[in-house]
């Protein structure tokens, strides 16, 4: 769910007036300071308590028509013609009635979409908005996002700006044991496209 979670993939905050070789590049990681925020901690925690509770309610609605299918399949050589199609009719509508509920669960713009979006898309707006006044204050041309699907060959943790957002937002920084700031190929070097101040 990590990657459906975030939406910010590149931050591009354009610097006019100075020349190409003034201008500065940074990265964050921003799964990682979702990570340390304890209100997405909390909101991943309540979409997966409603996926799990409405995974289970489909799971018995399937559970009954397959033992209605059962049942007609065991009784139907004592039917007559009326009350077969009667017994197919009642299946076939049930399946529909669980295809649907299915969908309006998990579908697209379905519920658990638009839980999503009432409880992490004020998060990511406030990372975007600290990115944003980290950008201009600090004069950086490009945030490039590394959690994001931008491949990123090298990075160099001295231009990780992810504790940066996540103090200016009001949080505690957490542990890069996963590799959030290092390098992909391991040890510090610059990141792909300059990702370091150019002056």
């Amino acid at each position: 769910m990590k990657k459906q979670l975030v939406t910010l993939l590149v931050f591009f905050i354009a610097i006019a007036m100075k020349p190409a070789c003034a201008q500065k590049y940074a990265f964050i990681d921003s799964q990682y300071i979702l990570d340390n925020i304890s209100e997405y901690k909390a909101a991943q925690q309540q979409l997966d308590q409603l996926s799990i509770s409405w995974q289970k309610e489909i799971e018995g609605k399937y559970a009954i028509i397959d033992k209605l299918y059962k049942d007609y399949q065991a009784e139907q050589i004592l039917l007559t013609e009326d009350m077969k199609k009667k017994r197919e009719l009642e299946i076939t509508n049930k399946e529909k009635e669980v295809k649907e509920f299915q969908k309006a669960k998990f579908g697209y713009e379905g519920e658990l979409f638009k839980k999503k979006q009432e409880l992490i898309k004020p998060l990511q707006d406030k990372i975007y908005n600290a990115v944003k006044k980290i950008a201009t204050d600090q004069s950086y041309a490009v945030i490039f996002d590394k959690s994001g699907d931008l491949t990123m060959l090298y990075t160099n943790a001295k231009y990780d700006k992810s504790d940066e957002v996540l103090a200016s937002m009001g949080y505690k920084a957490g542990s890069k044991s996963n590799g959030a700031g290092d390098s992909k190929s391991g040890g510090d070097s610059k990141p792909q496209g300059g990702t370091e101040d150019r002056k």
